[in-house]
């Protein structure tokens, strides 16, 4: 009966959402509102749409998003975690869907959309999470064996590699190579023996070089990046005008709506090159407090994950782990694009870039960071209160009361 008790005032417990992360996530998303409707009033314009065709579109998906996040905020970890080993196949079936005919969309020589009506949707926005949950399930279920086994280390890697296989004949080798860096970041976080990832990682790095310079459209992309002036023009097109929009920015910007580059000169200006337009109307101190967001919710992100995993609960520490590792590993290579410090790669900014897969998956990764966030304070709780019991219930020796006197 007190165990049915107690069981009850556990069940009873409610957790609360990180603060931090939430504001964070919310700062962001309603500055990549404000950002797409800046930038893509003069795009819109060109397509012969409404100026606000891409902004409307945008809060769309961010609606969608939110609404998906919800649900995820609501659903208990351990239901997900149940279906997690399944979720490789979800991986396969749908970088396979992109060949299908009638459902995969090409779009400029690249086969990465399936079509779904009112809009196409990239695939591998969804793979990344699910992929992400895949790998904490596994990581969680065989903790033993991949620290201590080769069998159980190489699984995942060989099936992120065929999955690179399918990303390349697309081809995607921006999300392919950013697959790979979070699996491997998973595995180190899961405990995996160091010197023995060694091996693979050294014989991956000849592998990717040789695929990165095999196309020729990505060596001139290599090339016009190191000296983007010499070419500014054609190849080093979009560097240069990043550059200059970058530059003309100055400390303060020239004011929202001020950007020139913007104005037909900036391709993609609302997607890949969104954060040189905020560079141009926000300048140098626009850039550092993005940066800091990003900055904040990756942090938040992995201090989430480390104490989850303190408190062993693996499963979402490792979730936490993984979205920790793709938001800022693509805001990282997105940030170094635009400000020239990285090859040409088409990866948006999350929660910023205008997208419409983008945006959604990112939503729905930070409805599960949410939730984990949730389910860590709730736990938190319940640890709380099982030791105030425990110390309520030790018995205590009382002192002796003083030998009174004869009277």
């Amino acid at each position: 009966m007190n165990d049915a008790r107690q069981a009850t005032r556990l069940d009873a417990i409610s957790g609360r959402f990180d603060g931090w992360l939430l504001g964070a996530v919310c700062t962001l998303a309603c500055v990549g509102v404000v950002m797409v409707g800046s930038a893509s009033v003069s795009i819109a314009g060109e397509y012969g749409v409404s100026a606000f065709h891409y902004l409307g579109r945008h809060v769309f998906f961010i609606g969608v998003g939110a609404v998906l996040a919800l649900w995820l905020m609501r659903t208990e970890l351990k239901i997900i975690e149940h279906r997690g080993q399944w979720l490789l196949l979800a991986c396969f079936a749908l970088l396979l869907a992109v060949f299908l005919p009638g459902l995969g969309v090409e779009v400029n020589g690249a086969r990465r959309w399936i079509t779904l009506g009112l809009s196409n949707f990239q695939v591998v926005e969804a793979v990344k999470l699910l992929l992400i949950v895949w790998l904490a399930s596994y990581l969680k279920r065989y903790s033993d064996e991949v620290t201590a086994t080769w069998k159980a280390m190489l699984k995942p890697i060989g099936a992120v590699l065929l999955m690179v296989v399918l990303l390349l004949a697309q081809p995607d080798f921006g999300s392919a190579s950013l697959l790979l860096a979070i699996t491997g970041g998973m595995l180190v976080l899961g405990g995996v023996n160091m010197p023995r990832m060694f091996g693979p990682m050294l014989g991956l790095l000849p592998m990717l070089a040789v695929v990165a310079i095999a196309e020729p459209y990505r060596m001139r992309r290599l090339t016009s990046f190191l000296d983007p002036w010499a070419d500014p023009f054609n190849a080093g097109y979009q560097l240069t005008n990043a550059l200059m929009a970058v530059g003309r920015g100055e400390w303060f910007g020239v004011g929202l709506g001020g950007s020139v580059q913007k104005l037909s000169y900036l391709p993609e200006a609302h997607t890949d090159f969104i954060l040189a337009v905020i560079a141009e109307e926000f300048g140098f101190v626009g850039v550092c407090a993005v940066i800091g967001l990003f900055a904040l919710l990756v942090g938040r992100a992995l201090w989430l994950g480390l104490q989850c995993v303190r408190m062993r609960r693996h499963f979402a520490g490792y979730c936490a782990f993984g979205i920790a590792l793709w938001i800022g590993l693509q805001s990282f290579v997105s940030i170094g694009v635009n400000l020239g410090l990285l090859p040409t790669k088409g990866l948006t900014l999350p929660l910023i870039s205008s997208g419409g897969s983008s945006v959604l998956m990112t939503c729905v990764a930070m409805g599960l960071l949410l939730r984990v966030s949730y389910e860590l304070d709730r736990a938190r709780r319940q640890v709380a209160l099982l030791r105030g019991e425990a110390a309520v219930a030790t018995p205590t020796v009382d002192e002796p009361a003083p030998a009174r006197g004869r009277p």
